[in-house]
């Protein structure tokens, strides 16, 4: 390390004094109209900037001799020009026209440069902000779907979305692809709490786009990430000075309205910018509970520019909550059942439950399920950059998040009577011999017939408080050299993260129906005593299940070098990262709650923590290597390579503490992967075809399931697995304004290692080997026609899931799944005055146009379940879903 600090010193102290260029001039449209935040660079060099809010662009250079100045903008042709660099002041004012190929877009992720996507020696998608409007999107998964590689899933609602890559196994979340606002992840540390990372924040209208880093090269800067980054970047004032409000109305009674606003602080000569941005919501849907979600987000900037730089402080207050939706009974084909009342059942929570609490020998509990997946808190960021020369830039983040955050899981059908069946089989099972029963729906509101159907179902309460410390500080160093440029970046990223891991549970009868009343049962038994069976709907109140407190601290160090030649782009890369965590865990006790009114037995048994902790430390190090290429064959085609040996600290839930051995064995999990590839950008047609091979060795998995009633770890997984790739995407101009886009995937992937141990038993054997991954189709696609004419703007597509299994053990394969969407808009222009750009859009969305029912997974929870089975428990696809909207810019 030493050595290389001093290569880097000396680089930068040796660096020659060369005459510098001054570059400037304006940038419009057609119409006249200046474009801000376009990109201005000498082509083949890191030298460059982008326009301000009247289209001007201002910067120097070292770069001398004959060069291209390039201007680019998301939705123009790129624009480029011949120019000399002799010491003396340029001036270059630049029309763009409307077009271009997608690959020109710019990218800011998992890169120290600007360069499009065509010059990026890996897969790289995009999607903006505009597109993502138009789609009310349902949840995360909604607006990721159609890149190619990834496995979304979002039938559990707003929150939550289970997102696969590449066909590496996991159990869904964000655990190899972490989720990032500006470049900084929602949460450092995997897993420590096991909320997925769009728990902490929504998408809003306050960003330019979400870019998605595919492949091993992402491992590099900042927090890493073995298989890909999903990354938001925000709106600042500087770029976009303007006033947006967007109102979202849709079925099952949804209202949310979107605000954005941003420009500057001060006079015309101040140099401080603001956005602030946000949403308030109220929705019923998209499965009607009785609970409903609702809740208010707020995001903010400030960003002070300066000769040589910018500061910008980002925060973030959010307090939303937001209905989840788990597996359920479905018949054997894999259908929703009809309920009491004669409608298909999509979920059983009821709201009913809402202020649920009783006793325990720990004091009283009181559930959070009315707030569903419920999250207060907040962050506060500062993004500091500097340039100390123009070939000498110095970059820095640090920031804080801190969260309250509930994760309420409602599991309908699943007890020790998992299925739907009528009262009296019921009362018949769990009280054989009865001398008679009495079932009263819950206030009084009659009785329940004997043919009415009923259900065990689990709640579950995670409570899940989450506090993050991170920061990131990067210089890079530009030299250049006769061949080209090297663009060196030594950075060092530091990261530390404390949550709870806490967990309640109780049981609960009710009817089968959506939104079920509960039942409250009572009988003789065949002794003759009265027995009191459930009361409030509940029929155990088990209790505290868990009481972990994890801590997990992250320091990394890279060293880059992205090259810049005539007709090659090289990336070489290394990082070194060493994290230290503590898990303590509570220990669980159980004891007989009393009625203080009555003293007489309630429940027995309902468990709490008794205030001791087993605790042990783990520790690892380990480094990565990322190697690309990328060759431009011809001004429209260039071939890509990369290479990566990559690693990934395990999920520390993984290695529970054991008494008397304070530290555990944590070792990481190792990933190569290697991808070629061809991209092509032309006017009509550009797109990239790349096959991708992932290796994975050694990878913990913990698999839980039940036992006697408890949601509990049933397993401990040691797995390695192989994945072959093949993936497109491509967009197509049938005409102007007329375009046929697309993505698609085939891959083969299997299990080539799994040993089990058994956390019940203690014994262990090797399974599943030679499998398909669970929950990894082999095949997926995303298509689409869209059409924009700036007034007009309209848009159909499918997003195509293959079958898949729902567990390694393949015992089960889900069908295909079909999901398809409509929508249209027209946008009306409200002034001619070339300084004000004022128009309102009125559109509509109709997610799951047929409303396909295809299940996205069986239940994690049971991996033993039979695919032939009368009943199948399964979570299907939201429903079909229209939406109304009404978008003011101003």
């Amino acid at each position: 390390m030493k050595k290389i600090l001093l290569t880097l010193i000396c680089i930068i102290g040796f660096s020659a004094m060369q005459a510098q260029t001054v570059v400037k001039g304006s940038i419009k449209d057609t119409s006249g109209n200046p474009i801000p935040s376009a990109s201005v660079i000498i082509k083949g060099t890191t030298s460059g900037g982008s326009s301000d809010f009247d289209g001007n662009f201002n910067f120097t250079t070292t770069s001398t001799g004959n060069q291209t100045l390039q201007v680019s903008y998301i939705g123009y042709k790129t624009f480029e020009k011949a120019v000399n660099l002799d010491g003396s002041s340029l001036t270059v004012n630049v029309v763009l026209e409307e077009g271009g190929a997608q690959l020109d877009e710019v990218v800011l992720t998992a890169s120290a440069t600007f360069r499009s996507q065509k010059e990026t020696p890996m897969s790289i998608s995009s999607v903006k902000q505009k597109e993502i409007t138009k789609l009310s999107a349902n949840s995360q998964a909604d607006i990721i779907r159609s890149i190619p590689g990834i496995t979304a899933e979002g039938g559990g609602g707003e929150t939550a979305s289970n997102v696969f890559v590449r066909g590496l196994p996991s159990g869904g979340q964000y655990v190899f692809n972490p989720l990032q606002y500006d470049g900084m992840p929602l949460m450092s540390t995997f897993g420590l709490n096991s909320s997925a990372h769009d728990v902490y924040a929504r998408p809003d209208v306050g960003f330019k786009g979400v870019e998605f880093v595919r492949g091993g090269a992402a491992v590099l800067y900042g927090a890493g990430s073995v298989a890909g980054i999903i990354n938001y970047t925000s709106k600042t004032g500087d770029s976009n000075d303007e006033n947006l409000i967007n109102v979202e109305w849709a079925d099952k009674g949804r209202l949310k309205t979107d605000f954005y606003t941003g420009g500057k602080l001060g006079g015309e000569d101040s140099n401080t910018y603001y956005a602030f941005t946000g949403f308030v919501r109220k929705d019923d849907g998209p499965i009607e509970t009785g609970m409903p979600t609702k809740g208010v987000q707020f995001r903010a900037n400030i960003k002070k520019k300066f000769e040589n730089g910018s500061f910008t402080v980002h925060g973030q207050m959010i307090n939303d909550n937001a209905q989840f939706f788990m597996p359920l009974p479905l018949d054997g084909n894999r259908n929703r059942i009809a309920g009491n009342d004669g409608e298909a059942v999509s979920q059983l929570l009821s709201g009913q439950l809402a202020n649920t609490s009783f006793l325990t020998a720990g004091g009283a509990y009181e559930s959070p399920i009315e707030d569903g997946v419920s999250t207060q808190g907040g962050y506060v960021m500062a993004d500091f950059n500097y340039n100390f020369a123009d070939d000498l830039k110095f970059k820095s983040k640090v920031k804080y998040a801190s969260y309250k955050h509930n994760f309420a899981l409602y599991v309908g059908g699943n007890g020790t009577y998992n299925n739907p069946l009528t009262l009296g089989d019921y009362i018949n099972n769990v009280a054989p011999g009865n001398l008679g029963y009495t079932a009263q729906y819950q206030g009084g509101i009659g009785a329940v017939n004997a043919n009415d159907l009923v259900v065990e179902n689990l709640h579950i309460d995670r409570l899940r408080p989450m506090t993050d410390y991170s920061g990131e500080a990067s210089l890079t160093k530009t030299v250049e050299t006769d061949a080209g440029s090297h663009n060196i970046t030594a950075g060092v990223y530091l990261a530390r993260t404390e949550a709870e891991d806490v967990n309640y549970q109780y049981r609960v009868l009710s009817e089968f129906n959506n939104n079920p009343r509960l039942v409250n049962l009572s009988y003789v038994n065949a002794s003759g005593n009265n027995v009191t069976y459930s009361e409030g709907g509940l029929y155990n109140r088990i209790g505290m299940t868990s009481n972990n407190f994890l801590s997990q601290s992250k320091t990394a160090f890279y060293l880059t070098d992205e090259m810049v030649f005539d007709k090659w782009r090289f990336d070489a890369g290394i990082r070194i990262e060493s994290t230290k965590g503590t898990f303590s865990k509570g220990n669980i006790v159980s004891s007989t709650v009393y009625d203080d009114a009555t003293l007489t037995a309630d429940l027995a048994n309902v468990q709490y923590a008794d205030g001791s902790f087993v605790r042990a430390d783990v520790e690892a190090t380990d480094w990565a290597l990322s190697l690309a290429a990328l060759h431009n064959l011809t001004d429209n085609v260039n071939l890509y390579a990369n290479f990566s040996r990559g690693f990934f600290f395990p999920q520390i839930r993984g290695f529970a503490p054991v008494a008397g051995i304070p530290n555990t064995n944590y070792d990481s999990e190792k990933i190569t992967q290697f991808e070629v590839g061809a991209k092509l950008g032309t006017e009509r047609l550009s797109g990239s075809l790349a096959a991708y091979y992932v290796n994975l060795k050694d990878r913990i998995k913990i698999t839980q399931g039940f036992v006697n009633g408890t949601l509990v770890d049933l397993t401990r997984s040691e797995q390695s697995t192989s994945t072959l790739g093949l993936e497109a995407n491509w967009s197509y101009k049938l005409t102007k304004n007329f375009d046929f886009r697309g993505s698609a995937t085939y891959q083969d992937h299997e299990i080539t290692k799994n040993t089990d141990e058994d956390l019940v038993t203690g014994g262990s054997s090797e399974v599943n080997v030679g499998n398909e991954l669970a929950r990894q189709p082999n095949f997926l696609t995303s298509m689409g026609l869209h059409y924009d004419n700036s007034n007009f703007d309209g848009q159909f597509t499918l997003n195509h899931t293959g079958s898949k299994f729902t567990a390694d053990n393949n015992n089960v394969e889900l069908e295909a799944i079909n999901i398809f969407r409509i929508g249209a808009g027209y946008t009306f222009n409200l002034n001619n005055d070339e300084d004000r750009n004022e128009n309102l859009r009125i559109g509509f969305s109709v997610f799951n146009l047929f409303d396909d029912s295809g299940v996205t997974e069986g239940d994690p929870r049971n991996v033993n379940q039979a695919g032939d089975a009368e009943f199948f428990f399964g979570r299907p696809i939201l429903p079909r879903r229209m939406f109304l909207t009404a978008t003011f810019n101003f």
